[in-house]
């Protein structure tokens, strides 16, 4: 077991398996599905994303607020809301794409990333999820680029 396989790094207590961020990410996706059952309303899911982007440090703020108001922009019909206690962005109850912030899991980068119901297919391959240390004009083209072709 290598220190760099956070996904079987031994946790405070001793046993193998999921970190403890990744065990609390499991905990806030329970607390996502049960607000889902309830039926959360497009208000209920851009406060909830704006409330987690508050709470996110420099420069991973600055990065999903800009993602979020790209997204919006670009697609405003998909439906902001929280999945694995990060922002994401649906179409009828499906993420479409996702912003991951760098600092919830102790990562070198952010990460923004699509999901099946995004129409990314280009031939027998393609990227679905990219890495981000910052947000140029160009980076930010090309997510605009990508979320409007994701939506079809």
């Amino acid at each position: 077991m290598t220190e760099t396989n956070r996904s079987t790094r031994r946790a405070k207590d001793g046993a193998t398996g999921l970190t403890d961020d990744e065990r609390e990410a499991m905990k806030e996706r329970l607390k996502e599905l049960k607000v889902a059952r309830k039926g959360a309303s497009r208000e209920d899911g851009e406060r909830d994303i704006l409330a987690k982007i508050a709470e996110m440090p420099e420069p991973d703020r600055s990065m999903a607020d800009r993602i979020h108001a790209l997204v919006k922009a670009t697609a405003p019909d998909l439906v902001p809301r929280i999945w694995y206690g990060m922002p994401a962005y649906s179409r009828d109850g499906n993420v479409v794409c996702f912003f991951q912030s760098a600092a919830r899991f102790k990562a070198r980068y952010a990460t923004f990333g699509f999901n099946d119901p995004a129409k990314l297919d280009d031939g027998p391959m393609w990227a679905t999820s990219f890495a981000l240390r910052e947000l140029t004009p160009e980076a930010e083209a090309r997510i605009a680029a990508l979320v409007c072709k994701a939506v079809g």
